[in-house]
C-alpha cells in the first residue's frame, strides 16, 4: 500500500487493490482491482493503475479513488473511481 487508509464507520479503505477491512477484525470485506480498461460516464475509455499521492476519499456515504500513478514505478492511468461503501 502507498497511500494512506480512509476510515469510514466501522471499515478502513486501501488501495491498489482497493479493499475495505472491518476495523473489529481486520477481514477483507471486499475487494476491487483497479488496474483495467474502464469505459467512463463520457464514453471514452479509461485505463485505472496505481493508487498512490492522495489516497481514497470517503464522502456522502461513498468511497472515492484516484486510479493511476505513474511517478515512482506506479501503474498509470487516469480514472476517479466511485463506490459505495459496501462496494457496488
Amino acid at each position: 500500500m502507498r497511500s494512506q487508509p480512509a476510515f469510514y464507520g466501522n471499515r478502513v479503505f486501501a488501495g491498489g487493490h482497493l479493499r475495505a477491512y472491518s476495523t473489529v477484525n481486520g477481514k477483507i470485506l471486499w475487494d476491487y482491482d483497479t488496474a483495467h480498461e474502464f469505459t467512463c460516464v463520457n464514453g471514452i475509455p479509461g485505463r485505472g493503475g496505481a493508487i498512490d499521492a492522495g489516497g481514497e476519499i470517503v464522502a456522502g456515504g461513498m468511497v472515492f479513488a484516484g486510479s493511476g500513478y505513474g511517478q515512482w514505478g506506479g501503474l498509470p492511468g487516469n480514472v476517479l473511481l466511485a463506490f459505495s461503501r459496501d462496494g457496488q
